[in-house]
């Protein structure tokens, strides 16, 4: 491993490491990974990206194993770790909820006897809540199936996380608090090197780049000279549309101007209102101003 590079921990399995990877290689760091990878080196050996358990990742960084991490902000909240949080990110979203059998009079937390047994991945975090509340429960920390142990007789109660809450509906139970909310997040150890700090830097900026274009395409068009002025009263770009002259044509231009996704079909429609030919939509993979 080259002790130069840019460490970065990512998750090594489930979908937040397929998101994790996903937006890597939008933002340029093409790696090679298969399911017996521990580490890899970017092509360009400006960084390497390190494969251990979500869980995990916080200590890694804290304890300066690796220089980044990507991971979820429940997990950071329950290890609770001195490690900064750098960048939020735009997916892992998911709730950590409480949650009983569907048949429970309990309909929130504060209904909830002292005694109860809670089944949890997250003992730390449970336990401050229901101290708060000024509940005595008995936690027993569970490493998955979490949404199983109140048939099975070994909890009352859970914490866990969710998105849709369906896996807690099929198995009968119903949500009756909520603790958290949780997203994906790029962490930091505090006492960086200024050397480190500038390749930190140029990730995130590569990271924001790949973010900001999500939300973004990139159209081309023919259009009328005559139609120019109206253009810019819904079409900005970055400051305004690039316009360029067509070869043999002295009445039409072609514009190129990056639009907000949501607006595509608004935008066309505009266009082609305004005698536009041509129309081009393409996808923009990083975006830096």
């Amino acid at each position: 491993m080259n002790e130069c590079c840019l460490k970065i921990a990512v998750p090594n399995k489930g979908r937040l490491s397929e998101d994790v990877m996903d937006l890597l290689q939008r933002a340029g760091l093409t790696i090679s990974k298969n399911e017996r990878t521990l580490y890899a080196t970017t092509h360009d050996g400006n960084y390497t990206v390190i494969f251990v358990r979500a869980q995990d990742i916080p200590g890694f960084v804290s304890d300066g194993v690796t220089d980044l991490g990507i991971t979820g902000q429940d997990i950071i909240a329950e290890v609770d770790l001195p490690v900064e949080d750098i960048m939020e990110l735009n997916f892992g979203h998911c709730r950590m909820v409480i949650a009983t059998k569907e048949e429970s009079p309990a309909n929130k937390a504060e209904d909830l006897s002292d005694g109860i047994k809670i089944a949890t991945s997250f003992p730390n975090i449970a336990r401050k809540y229901f101290e708060k509340l000024g509940k005595k429960v008995h936690i027993t920390e569970v490493s998955g199936a979490t949404e199983v142990t109140p048939q099975l007789g070994l909890a009352d109660v859970i914490v866990d996380i969710t998105s849709s809450g369906s896996t807690l509906r099929n198995n009968k139970l119903k949500i009756i608090g909520e603790i958290l909310q949780s997203k994906a997040v790029i962490i930091g150890r505090p006492g960086i090197k200024e050397e480190q700090q500038t390749k930190i830097n140029a990730f995130i900026r590569a990271v924001k780049s790949a973010l900001d274009a999500e939300e973004k395409k990139y159209l081309m068009a023919n259009l009328p000279k005559a139609s120019l002025a109206k253009i810019k009263e819904f079409m900005p770009g970055f400051t305004s549309p690039t316009v360029t002259m067509l070869l043999d044509n002295d009445n039409d231009v072609a514009i190129h101007a990056v639009i907000e996704k949501k607006k595509v079909y608004e935008n066309i429609e505009q266009l082609k209102q305004l005698g536009a030919t041509g129309i081009l939509i393409m996808t923009v993979d990083q975006m830096v101003p």
